[in-house]
């Protein structure tokens, strides 16, 4: 593949997980967190096993990658997923979405203990700079402590950000014994198993209905934001460094704030901008600046 193909192929996944957002807090209007979360699992799974068998790429995992498919399965597709969920309906989809992506400022940390990784001053710089826009978002002018929900949304958010984080860095540390796009449908297999014990205790059997326009939302994150991304994205990733593939992927909280506007008539403060801005900078700056190693 072209680079330039490649790059288009990275702008679709930032689409795809950008407008996931707004579409989500759609969502919410009708369907409870969990439940949006199990129910895009589980089409995406399907979707993701159609996809492998069109591509003849369906195979058994060898035992070595057990490790990373409960990694991504556990971490990311439900845990960072269902928390992400539960928290989006307390909190707006644009400040949501900002709020995801500070995993690279918990990725630091991590990798420094978990992989010995020793920062450079250029990350230290990039996660201070991120720091100083979380600071933003919870400054007392822009944000209400005394709303219990709205803390607690962004804490879930928070929350499901490290998890995050915590499946980058063990996917650091794995050696695949098979391709990524490989695994991907049994991570997600496995995020669905685990969801529908999850959502069944904690928010009970279904007792809601289900729209056509909530069923295209449902069938939007399940196919696009899952099985059509993370094809993409594997792609993109064997034909361009991961460092452009990190930096491509700032796209996603700029077409999330961009679709929460035009889609939900969100109106983000100058707060919000100063906070994005903060946090894509030191974003960007942390990926810039190279790792100096294990100690």
């Amino acid at each position: 593949m072209s680079r330039r193909h490649a790059f288009i192929l990275l702008v679709l996944v930032a689409i795809c997980w950008g407008l996931n957002w707004p579409f989500g807090k759609m969502l919410l209007e009708d369907l409870p967190p969990l439940w949006i979360v199990l129910l895009r699992s589980a089409l995406g799974t399907v979707a993701l096993f159609l996809l492998c068998l069109a591509r003849r790429r369906l195979v058994w995992p060898r035992r070595g990658d057990w490790p990373v498919i409960a990694s991504v399965g556990v971490l990311h597709m439900t845990a960072f997923s269902a928390l992400v969920s539960v928290g989006l309906s307390q909190v707006s989809a644009g400040r949501s979405v900002l709020l995801a992506y500070t995993t690279p400022l918990w990725v630091l940390p991590l990798a420094a203990v978990a992989l010995r990784e020793r920062p450079t001053r250029g990350q230290w710089l990039g996660a201070a700079l991120a720091l100083a826009g979380l600071l933003v978002l919870f400054q007392p002018a822009g944000f209400d402590w005394r709303d219990g929900a709205a803390w607690r949304g962004n804490v879930l958010i928070l929350l499901g950000a490290m998890c995050w984080a915590g499946s980058i860095v063990y996917i650091r540390a794995h050696r695949w014994l098979t391709p990524p796009f490989e695994l991907t449908f049994w991570q997600a297999l496995l995020a669905t198993l685990l969801l529908l014990p999850i959502t069944l205790a904690l928010e009970g059997p279904a007792r809601f209905a289900v729209s056509a326009r909530d069923f295209g939302l449902l069938l939007y994150g399940g196919v696009f934001a899952i099985a059509v991304a993370y094809w993409a994205l594997t792609t993109v990733n064997r034909a361009i460094p991961s460092g452009l593939t990190s930096l491509g992927l700032l796209l996603v909280p700029v077409v999330g704030i961009l679709g929460s506007t035009l889609l939900l008539g969100e109106r983000p403060g100058p707060e919000l901008a100063v906070a994005a801005l903060c946090i894509i900078s030191g974003v960007v700056v942390s990926l810039w600046a190279r790792p100096s190693g294990r100690g």
